[in-house]
Order: C-alpha cells, then sequence, then structure tokens
C-alpha cells in the first residue's frame, strides 16, 4: 500500500502552507486528498480559492499514512470544531499513525483536543501553548508520530520532513534537489 494522505482545509486556512503541503506529498508520489471540513471551496487567509477533493464527511471511514493540518486564523478554529476531523485524528494517534500541524494548529486544534505531544513548536504567538517552552524556536519539531512547524516560512522544510518521516531520506533528497531546497535541514 501506497503512503495516502489526507490534508484538512477550511476557511482562512494559510494557503501557502496548505499548498506547499500538497505540492511536495504529491511531488513525492503520496496520494493525498484535500478534504474542507465547510464547503468544497474553500477562501483561504489570503483570498486565495482553494478547492477540496471531498468534504471531510467523505473521509471518516478511511484510514491514512498521516492526517496533516495547515494553519492560519481562522481556518485552524473551524478544523478545531470539526467533530468528524477530530474523530479522524484521535483515531490516527491511537493506532499510531501520523499527524501534522503548522502554525496556529498544533495550538489550536491539536492542544486543544489533547493531541500535542510533549515537543512541538508552533507560530510564535501561540507558543506560550506548547508543553516543552525549549521547542518553540525550533521550526519543525518530530515527537513520536508527530510532525509540527511554525508557519509559513517553514512550510516547505516540514513538507520535506513529512516525506522523510513517511517515505524515507533519499526520497526527501531527491524531493528538494529538483526544487533548489535545502537539504538536509
Amino acid at each position: 500500500m501506497g503512503v495516502n494522505i489526507l490534508v484538512a482545509i477550511a476557511d482562512g486556512i494559510e494557503e501557502l502552507e496548505a499548498v506547499t503541503v500538497i505540492d511536495v506529498l504529491r511531488r513525492a508520489g503520496a496520494e493525498v486528498t484535500v478534504a474542507s471540513v465547510g464547503s468544497l471551496q474553500v477562501a483561504a487567509s489570503r483570498g486565495v480559492k482553494l478547492t477540496a477533493d471531498a468534504h471531510i464527511a467523505q473521509c471518516a471511514d478511511k484510514t491514512y499514512t498521516c492526517i496533516v493540518l495547515p494553519g492560519g486564523m481562522p481556518g485552524a478554529e473551524h478544523l478545531r470544531d470539526s467533530q468528524v476531523l477530530i474523530e479522524l485524528l484521535k483515531t490516527q494517534k491511537q493506532r499510531g499513525g501520523w499527524y501534522a500541524a503548522i502554525c496556529a494548529s498544533p495550538a489550536v486544534v491539536l492542544a486543544h483536543h489533547g493531541l500535542l505531544p510533549h515537543k512541538a513548536t508552533c507560530y510564535p504567538s501561540f507558543a506560550d501553548t506548547l508543553p516543552d517552552a525549549a521547542c518553540a524556536a525550533r521550526r519543525v519539531v518530530v515527537d513520536g508520530h508527530c510532525v509540527t512547524s511554525q508557519g509559513p516560512g517553514t512550510a516547505l522544510e516540514f513538507a520535506l520532513e513529512l516525506v522523510r518521516q513517511l517515505m524515507g531520506e533519499e526520497k526527501a533528497k531527491a524531493v528538494a534537489e529538483p526544487m533548489i531546497a535545502l537539504w538536509p535541514r
């Protein structure tokens, strides 16, 4: 079975984070499903329109290699309030599956629902919600099967780290090289 990823989106999400993750994981050969917690067409934080592949309810009975949450406000709040998405995340954690969040989502979604691991990072203005303040300044943090990152400026590193964790170091290097991305960090 290949690597299949669920990227959740909502009105107000940070488009740079969402699109970067979707693009990099697809370049790596992952099957990526973009699922909205609201309508299929989403107005992102800077007005960019994104169209989801499915509504989150259509994903409720599926298993994913990784579930990824872009950040942005109020997008992270919309993700936090999606009961279907939260149940998917809880099941993912319980079964030892991968999940990831960037920007506001580690604090607003994962911490709010008790899903944030001990070591994590997030957008600096939410850093006081982190259990280990020493991680707050790190651009990308991996703890167990959870990957977190700071924000739009770290989105490429975050996405490449997901490729590394899910598909291996060589695949991450192979994806980074033609994009002229720095690897390793």
